[in-house]
């Protein structure tokens, strides 16, 4: 009885390198299926004169992007806008208060028009541009506790938009 098990593990032994063997020839065979595909696209592409499919390289890049002609500044300016009139009033009013305080400040010291009437539609109506960055700052603290000032940098272009940042450093 001692004999036929220790006959049974070698057995094991060489079903288990069989399989390996297996498993070897059969990815060498998906590997060169695979090469086959390649180069029949290649042959195609080429004869339909059609772009090769992205490598992987390739597929990791973004697209390169479109790069925007930056406008011409034509004024650029510093504030530190004060919000502590914003603390008046009820808490869950105070960063909305404080974004429009800063819209209002920046439209009186930028020397942007407001919009009066429709007989205007001439010209194009100048907008003033709050960054994300200046919205996240007001309100990182919530809404019950802004900050009691901000440092801008407010930019005008030359058809009058005007554009505010965040002050550096800040």
């Amino acid at each position: 009885m001692e004999e036929e098990k220790e006959e049974e593990p070698i057995e094991e032994e060489q079903e288990s390198t069989e399989t390996v063997e297996e498993e070897e020839k059969t990815e060498e065979i998906i590997e060169e299926e695979k090469e086959e595909k390649a180069e029949e696209t290649a042959e195609t592409a080429a004869e339909e004169e059609m772009p090769l499919p992205p490598s992987k390289e390739e597929e990791a890049k973004p697209p390169p992007r479109e790069e925007k002609p930056e406008e011409e500044i034509v004024e650029e300016r510093i504030y530190t806008i004060p919000l502590g009139k914003a603390w008046i009033g009820p808490p869950r009013k105070r960063a909305p208060r404080a974004m429009r305080i800063i819209k209002s400040f920046l439209i009186k010291h930028m020397k942007l028009e407001k919009k009066e009437g429709e007989g205007e539609e001439e010209e194009e109506p100048k907008k003033l541009i709050i960054s994300n960055e200046v919205n996240e700052k007001v309100w990182s603290r919530g809404i019950e506790k802004p900050p009691r000032k901000v440092r801008v940098r407010a930019a005008k272009d030359k058809e009058g938009n005007v554009t505010v940042y965040l002050a550096e450093g800040d």
